[in-house]
């Protein structure tokens, strides 16, 4: 006589959800509508994306600051290979830029042919996704401009 196995189901979840606060859900809300939203630091830099506390006093921030949806590259690095779930399914920069109006950089994608028409200090501008939902990925990617 076989023995007989016994089996549970198990499965692996993520039961919780954490608030996004007022500021870092300005800052989705605001992509969901097409616009980049920062906040001012006690030093009067804008950063982007919008955060809650001064990065270095540790003060409360209080003021949303919509900047530009243009951005400059100020380093990047070329994709050949993407992977499965990257922005892009062809080869494409990944780009620290800093938003017309902030003071901080932001890592994005950058769909620009190849490797020859990208360069730090080059002009990018934001390829908004066609719906949008208030996440991330409503930054399609960057596209160069100039």
């Amino acid at each position: 006589m076989a023995a007989q196995v016994l089996t549970a189901p198990h499965s692996i979840e993520y039961t919780y959800t954490r608030s996004t606060g007022p500021f870092i859900g300005a800052f989705m809300t605001g992509l969901r509508d097409g616009k980049i939203i920062g906040v001012r630091g006690v030093d009067g830099r804008v950063h982007v994306p919008a955060i809650e506390y001064d990065p270095v006093t540790s003060d409360d921030l209080t003021e949303l600051v919509e900047v530009a949806d243009t951005v400059v590259v100020t380093t990047w690095s070329w994709n050949d290979s993407p992977r499965d779930g990257q922005p892009l399914p062809h080869p494409f920069a990944w780009a620290l830029v800093k938003w017309d109006g902030a003071d901080t950089a932001m890592l994005v994608a950058v769909d620009c042919g190849d490797a020859s028409k990208i360069s730090t200090g080059a002009k990018v501008k934001a390829r908004w996704a066609a719906e949008r939902t208030g996440t991330i990925r409503d930054i399609e990617c960057c596209e160069v401009t100039a």
